[in-house]
């Protein structure tokens, strides 16, 4: 199949989290022998940013580890048509331009052949409808959305089985344990800021229990306002600024553990909805510890892919049991990345969307090839 997506951007992670999967099911469909062409805006927000603090070479790092994905990627041109030529499946991220997203949504409705899916992997559904009201769906096919609990709110608006749970995942070419096991010390958080969404989570479920039990502790992200950046110089955490996706492995190679702090929309409103940073630490084999979320559609076994506390006391204690317990941290890493093998790579994923797809043809017995 001859696949085209329409993304904010493939060539920067600088803010950007999904294209760490998209990345991954982009290699995954060339290497089952699929076509794809990525298309993002020259001028998009991520790539804008990446290149304003880090300067043309960001760009190059991507095309060197990524020469497959850079030679299938472009950016959007004034020639719609000429974008959906020979497309079979066209899928549209969320950020996109709304103007982009209804042009093509004309083009699939004036009967092009190709079918054409929404793919939402944010919680402004619920967090910011009236941004999301601005999209014209109306030539859609289906909705993919990276979770149920955000399934559940397009069903809600009329998109019954024209939506599909499509997770993230690990793109385990890139995301894996160190081939030669290194000295492991201290704890490591990669992460963004969060807007406000997770300011008292962070401080009470990983700053205080890191400080309380004198670990050290490095941080790696971007758009940290001052008043977060005063938090970690009072607790002497380290800041280390924006890291490239790809140097993440390596990094995760060196610390003893990591932690994920749920963005309050994910606890509270779209509970079960893991971010990327879940599937990737645990395909590195780096033991993980977890503020508390629900995980309602059972992706992970908690308490043996991860530990879960289920309060800033119960983080300190697990903190404390991780650090000295070598056998727990063994059993945790192998069970986590058992899990990630057998269900959460971008291959896992590739697949499903080529079953997806099969069904939206109305193909019955094996997926497309």
């Amino acid at each position: 199949m001859r696949f085209v997506y329409f993304t904010q951007s493939i060539r920067s992670c600088w803010n950007h989290g999904n294209v760490h999967f998209l990345r991954g099911v982009a290699r995954a469909l060339l290497r089952s022998g699929h076509a794809i062409t990525i298309y993002e805006p020259e001028d998009g927000w991520s790539r804008a940013n990446l290149l304003r603090s880090h300067g043309p070479a960001a760009d190059e790092t991507f095309a060197r580890v990524f020469p497959d994905v850079a030679a299938n990627s472009r950016f959007l041109s004034d020639d719609l048509d000429a974008m959906l030529d020979g497309a079979e499946v066209v899928i549209v991220h969320e950020w996109n331009d709304p103007a982009l997203v209804a042009a093509i949504g004309r083009k699939r409705g004036s009967g092009a052949g190709f079918r054409l899916l929404f793919h939402d992997t944010h919680h402004r559904m619920v967090s910011d409808p009236k941004a999301m009201a601005a999209f014209d769906l109306s030539g859609y096919d289906a909705v993919l959305a990276f979770g149920e609990s955000l399934s559940e709110v397009y069903r809600g608006q009329g998109w019954g089985g024209r939506v599909f749970t499509w997770h993230q995942a690990a793109d385990t070419s890139l995301f894996r344990p160190p081939e030669t096991p290194q000295r492991r010390y201290g704890a490591v958080w990669t992460g963004n800021w969060g807007d406000g969404e997770r300011n008292d989570e962070l401080i009470d479920y990983m700053f205080d229990p890191i400080v309380k039990l004198a670990i050290p502790f490095d941080v790696y992200g971007v758009r940290y306002p001052g008043e977060a950046l005063a938090e970690l110089a009072k607790r002497d955490i380290r800041y280390h600024g924006w890291t490239p996706n790809t140097d993440v492995p390596a990094i995760l190679a060196q610390r003893a553990f990591t932690v994920h702090v749920p963005r309050r929309f994910y606890v509270e409103q779209l509970p079960g909805i893991p971010t990327i940073r879940v599937f990737e630490a645990l395909a590195c084999g780096i033991p993980l510890l977890s503020a508390p979320w629900s995980d309602s559609e059972s992706l992970f076994a908690p308490d043996r892919d991860f530990l879960m506390a289920r309060s800033p006391d119960e983080m300190t204690t697990l903190m404390r049991n991780l650090t000295n317990d070598s056998a727990l941290r063994v059993g945790l890493v192998a069970h986590g990345l058992r899990t990630i093998l057998l269900r959460h790579t971008c291959e896992h994923r590739a697949d499903e969307l080529r079953g997806i797809v099969a069904r939206l043809q109305g193909v019955t017995g094996e997926v497309a090839a």
